[in-house]
C-alpha cells in the first residue's frame, strides 16, 4: 500500500519559515520524480516545486522562485520542502506527490500517480 504523509505545516508569521516533510513509503522511492503542490482558500491547486528521481534537477514555479526549496533524501524516502520568507498568500494546505516520470520534472498535477492528504501551512500577517 503506497503512502505519502506530509509533516512540519502550522501557523507562523509572514517573514518567517517552515520544513515540510514527506515520508513515503510502498514504491520503490528513489525511481519517482515528486512534487509538491498547494491549495488555498477559494483557490484551485497551485504547483509548487518538483525534483526528479536522483534530485538532479528541480524545477519552481515563480511565486515561490528564491524562498522556497525542494530536496530528497532517497535513504530516508523522504522529500522536504524548505519555506523561507513566508507570506499571507502563501496560506494553503501542501500536498506531496509522486510521479512514474523519473528523469523529467514534472509541472502538472495530471502526471501524478501518488498523493498525499495534506498538511496545513498558514502565515499570519
Amino acid at each position: 500500500q503506497v503512502q505519502l504523509v506530509e509533516s512540519g505545516g502550522g501557523l507562523v508569521q509572514a517573514g518567517g519559515s517552515l520544513r515540510l516533510s514527506c515520508a513515503v513509503s510502498g514504491l520503490n522511492f528513489r525511481t519517482f520524480t515528486m512534487g509538491w503542490f498547494r491549495q488555498g482558500p477559494g483557490k484551485e491547486r497551485e504547483f509548487i516545486a518538483t525534483i526528479t528521481s536522483s534530485g538532479a534537477t528541480t524545477s519552481y514555479a515563480n511565486s515561490v522562485k528564491g524562498r522556497f526549496t525542494i530536496s530528497r533524501d532517497n535513504a530516508k524516502n523522504t522529500v522536504y520542502l524548505q519555506m523561507n520568507s513566508l507570506k499571507a498568500e502563501d496560506t494553503a494546505v501542501y500536498s506531496c506527490a509522486a510521479s512514474r516520470l523519473s528523469f523529467s520534472t514534472v509541472t502538472s498535477p495530471t502526471y501524478y500517480d501518488y498523493w498525499g492528504q495534506g498538511t496545513q501551512v498558514t502565515v499570519s500577517s
